[in-house]
């Protein structure tokens, strides 16, 4: 019903950038605009953990402390795809990058747990050097 594909990841040395793409398919109640998308991440040995939100409607961001003023979400509904620059990169940001969709036409949610998601991708992997 709903897939969502990553691609951008990639080997950068730290203070590099990398643009992390996921581009959304589904149709009907399942199109692009009515879901909020995340970027979530997991580290070898480590939860998965938030990286940033967006919303459906009005495009409102949220981030974690970790990444604030480096990461970078953003979408595009005409492109079904939503973005993640990130930028000043840090050995620890290596992880694989997941994309994920929330169906925002339910309860509100805490759009920083990642049980709130209905759908995710394969992911990305994202390694930073030092």
């Amino acid at each position: 019903q709903v897939q969502l594909v990553e691609s951008g990841g990639g080997l950068v040395q730290a203070g590099g950038s990398l643009r992390l793409a996921c581009v959304f398919s589904g149709r009907g109640l399942s199109s692009f605009s009515n879901f909020a998308m995340g970027w979530f991440r997991q580290a070898p040995g480590k939860e998965r953990e938030f990286v940033s939100a967006i919303s459906s409607n009005f495009g409102s961001t949220y981030s974690a402390d970790s990444v604030r003023g480096r990461f970078t979400i953003s979408r595009d509904n005409a492109k079904n795809t939503v973005w993640l620059q990130m930028n000043a990169l840090k050995p620890e940001d290596t992880a694989v990058y997941y994309c994920a969709a929330h169906w925002a036409g339910g309860p509100r949610v805490d759009y920083h747990n990642a049980n709130a998601y209905d759908y995710w991708g394969q992911g990305t992997q994202v390694t930073v050097s030092s």
